[in-house]
């Protein structure tokens, strides 16, 4: 028995060893048991599932600026990544940016570069510096991997790290709904959950300093989150329930501040 939980531990060991990946800038290893591939193949399909259940939105004004910051962004994330010879973090990244027609403020973004924005967020950003903010913290979270990097943790616990494509073929529905759980979505698409304390710090560290290259002003950041803390009042807003929003974290922002600053050109 001994020998076996031995045998166990090193096999264990060696696999977390055999995927451990980096994250960009803040340079936390990570174990990662899914090529990015079978990932945004997953997210395509889901992505495709949501567009046809949803409105996009007629405002043609917001629209443009959805996509305008989603852009501005990504050159932003691109020159960073290219900088530091980290361009296979992208790598196949179609980036896409949609504003879509429901009252709830709300934003995500998919492996692979599917970013959605829902409209009931637009009163909280105000402008396009604020939305930025919004949007470059979802993009810190796809490039970080944090969805991967769940679902693997997930998939270890309950079905044994299996490769994804016998997971899928033996256990469809369990697969999708460790995936649904591990990318921030609930049964419903779109609907978010919470990712951890240690990934919703990184993707702000990350999205300030995205925002910041992308020639946006970070302190932004944590002015957008004051808002956002000021009118949760009794009952927060929905994306206020899924990314923390309270002196901690606003402490936090300003804390990185000073660093994210080095990085804004304006």
């Amino acid at each position: 028995m001994k020998k076996f939980q031995t045998l166990f531990i090193g096999l264990t060991l060696a696999l977390l060893l055999e995927n451990c990946s980096t994250v960009p800038i803040t340079g936390r290893k990570q174990v990662i048991l899914y090529p990015a591939s079978e990932i945004m193949a997953m997210s395509a399909t889901n992505y495709d599932e949501f567009l046809l259940k949803n409105k996009l939105s007629k405002d043609r004004s917001s629209s443009e600026m959805v996509k305008k910051a989603g852009n501005r962004l990504v050159d932003g994330v691109n020159s960073y990544l290219a900088e530091n010879n980290l361009s296979q973090k992208v790598e196949n990244y179609q980036w896409e940016f949609n504003l879509i027609e429901e009252d709830v403020p709300n934003a995500w973004c998919m492996p692979g570069g599917k970013v959605v924005v829902y409209t009931g967020i637009l009163p909280y950003t105000k402008t396009e510096e604020g939305l930025a903010v919004v949007m470059a913290h979802e993009i810190a979270h796809a490039i970080a991997q944090h969805g991967n990097e769940r679902m693997s943790q997930q998939m270890m616990v309950q079905l044994g790290g299996v490769a994804l494509a016998t997971a899928i073929d033996e256990k469809p529905e369990q697969t999708k709904q460790i995936y649904m759980t591990a990318f921030g979505l609930g049964t419903n698409l779109g609907v978010l959950l919470p990712f951890s304390r240690t990934h919703e710090n990184e993707a702000d560290e990350m999205g300030m300093i995205f925002m910041a290259i992308a020639g946006y002003n970070p302190t932004a950041a944590i002015e957008f989150w004051q808002r956002m803390s000021r009118a949760g009042g009794q009952k927060p807003p929905e994306f206020l329930s899924t990314h923390p929003s309270d002196e901690t974290r606003v402490n936090n922002l300003q804390s990185i501040l000073p660093h994210a600053m080095k990085y804004y050109k304006h």
